[in-house]
C-alpha cells in the first residue's frame, strides 16, 4: 500500500476516461446544494470594495471565528481558519511532532490515505491499529501501540470509510492513553453533520492539552471547492499552529469565509436533518440492492460511505478498474484505506444515481 500516492486522482482520472457511461462514486463531493445563504454570501462579496478583496487576518474573519466559537463553547483564542479540514489536520500532525516528544503516529486501520501521506511528508513514522470489526474504537489495541515514540494518534468520527461514530467515553479513554505518554490526540470531525446514530459527541468537550478538534464546512455545506476548515486547540498549541498557518498559506480565502459566514447565521437545521434523510434513504437502497447479490457491507452510522465485499473480488485497483470498464461504476479500492479492508469497496453515496449504481453492480456480479 503507497501511503504517498492516494489512489483517488487515478480512480476519478480513470473514470472519466472510460469509454460509456460510468456513475461516480469515488470522492466525497456532495451532490446536493449548498445553503441558499452561502450563495447569497458569494453574491454579495463580488460587489465589496477593494480593500475587501486583499488579506483577510490570518487566523481568520472575526466574525466568522466568532460563530464558530460561539457553537462550540471555546474562546475564539482557541481557534484558527483554515483551507479546509486537510490543512487544519496538517496544521495539528505538524504540532504533535515538532515537539519532540516521539517520531511515531498512531492509525486505525482502515484509515483514510490523506493522513499517512501528511505523516510520511511531516517526517514521521506511521503504525497502524485495527478497529474493532464494527469499525469503532479497540480502546485496548491502541493502549498497547502506543509508546514513548508515539506523537500522535488521529481518529476521525463519523468515520470515513467505515461509517463508524465514537462513543465519547472510549474517545476520551484514547486522551488519557495520550496523556500518559505526552501524545496528541487528533480528532477530525468534519462529517459531524451526517451523525446517523444519533450518538456523536464531539471531541471538544474533553477538557486536556492533549485534545486537538479538526472540522470545516466542505461536507456539510456541500462546497469542497471552497476549502474552508478550523482546527481547535488548547492555549498551549494553538499559537504554533497558526504561526505554521501564517508561514504557509498566510492566510485563507476571504470570500469563501464570507460565504460560510453568511450561511452561519442564516441556515436553518432543517438543511443539515434534510440532507441526513436522503443520505439515509441512499444507504436503505443501496445496501437493499447489495441483499440482492449476497454481499457483505457496512451499514454506516455516519457520513456517506459504504464498504461492500463481493466473494472472490478482492478491494484491489485492479478490480475498481474493471468494475468502471464492465459495470459502469467507480468505487475506491479497499486496499487504498489500509490492510483491514483490502477485500473491500468503497463507494461514495454521494450521487443521485445511487440506486442505479447498486443495481448496476447486482447485475454484473451475479453474472459472474
Amino acid at each position: 500500500m503507497d501511503y504517498e500516492a492516494p489512489q483517488f486522482f487515478h480512480v476519478m482520472r480513470y473514470a472519466t476516461e472510460a469509454e460509456g457511461d460510468v456513475i461516480d462514486m469515488v470522492s466525497g463531493d456532495p451532490d446536493w446544494d449548498p445553503p441558499s445563504a452561502l450563495r447569497d454570501g458569494l453574491r454579495e462579496f463580488a460587489d465589496f470594495e477593494p480593500k475587501q478583496f486583499q488579506y483577510p487576518p490570518s487566523e481568520g474573519l472575526d466574525r466568522l471565528r466568532e460563530l464558530i466559537a460561539d457553537d462550540q463553547g471555546i474562546d475564539q483564542s482557541q481557534l484558527v481558519i483554515t483551507h479546509g479540514a486537510g490543512e487544519a489536520n496538517y496544521l495539528a500532525m505538524a504540532r504533535a511532532f515538532e515537539r519532540d516528544a516521539g517520531d511515531e503516529a498512531v492509525l486505525l486501520d482502515p484509515v483514510y490515505p490523506y493522513y499517512p501521506a501528511k505523516i510520511n511528508m511531516i517526517g514521521g513514522t506511521v503504525r497502524t491499529v485495527q478497529t474493532a470489526p464494527d469499525g469503532d474504537l479497540d480502546v485496548d489495541v491502541i493502549a498497547e501501540a502506543v509508546s514513548t515514540d508515539t506523537a500522535v494518534i488521529v481518529l476521525n468520527t463519523p468515520n470515513n470509510p467505515t461509517g463508524a461514530v465514537y462513543r465519547i467515553d472510549d474517545i476520551r479513554a484514547v486522551v488519557e492513553i495520550a496523556e500518559d505518554h505526552d501524545a496528541l490526540v487528533v480528532v477530525d470531525e468534519v462529517y459531524d453533520k451526517f451523525d446517523l446514530s444519533g450518538r456523536f459527541t464531539s471531541a471538544q468537550t474533553i477538557d486536556s492539552d492533549h485534545c486537538i478538534v479538526t472540522s470545516g464546512f466542505s461536507k456539510s455545506m456541500a462546497i469542497t471547492g471552497l476549502r474552508i476548515g478550523y482546527a481547535i486547540a488548547p492555549a498551549a498549541h494553538i499559537g504554533a499552529m497558526k504561526a505554521r498557518h501564517m508561514i504557509t498559506t498566510v492566510a485563507g480565502s476571504r470570500p469563501g469565509q464570507y460565504a460560510v459566514l453568511r450561511a452561519l447565521e442564516e441556515t436553518p437545521p432543517s438543511y443539515y436533518s434534510t440532507t441526513r434523510s436522503l443520505i439515509a434513504e441512499r444507504i436503505e437502497a443501496f445496501t437493499t440492492a447489495l441483499d440482492g447479490v449476497g454481499a457483505a457491507y457496512t451499514t454506516p452510522h455516519g457520513a456517506f460511505y459504504v464498504l461492500a465485499r463481493f466473494d472472490g473480488f478482492p478491494g484491489t485497483l485492479e478490480n475498481i478498474e474493471r468494475l468502471i470498464d464492465e459495470a459502469g461504476v467507480a468505487g475506491m479500492p479497499g486496499d487504498a484505506f489500509g490492510a483491514g479492508r483490502a477485500d473491500w469497496l468503497r463507494f461514495a453515496l454521494v450521487t443521485d444515481r445511487t440506486t442505479e449504481a447498486a443495481d448496476r453492480l447486482g447485475a454484473y456480479f451475479q453474472a459472474r
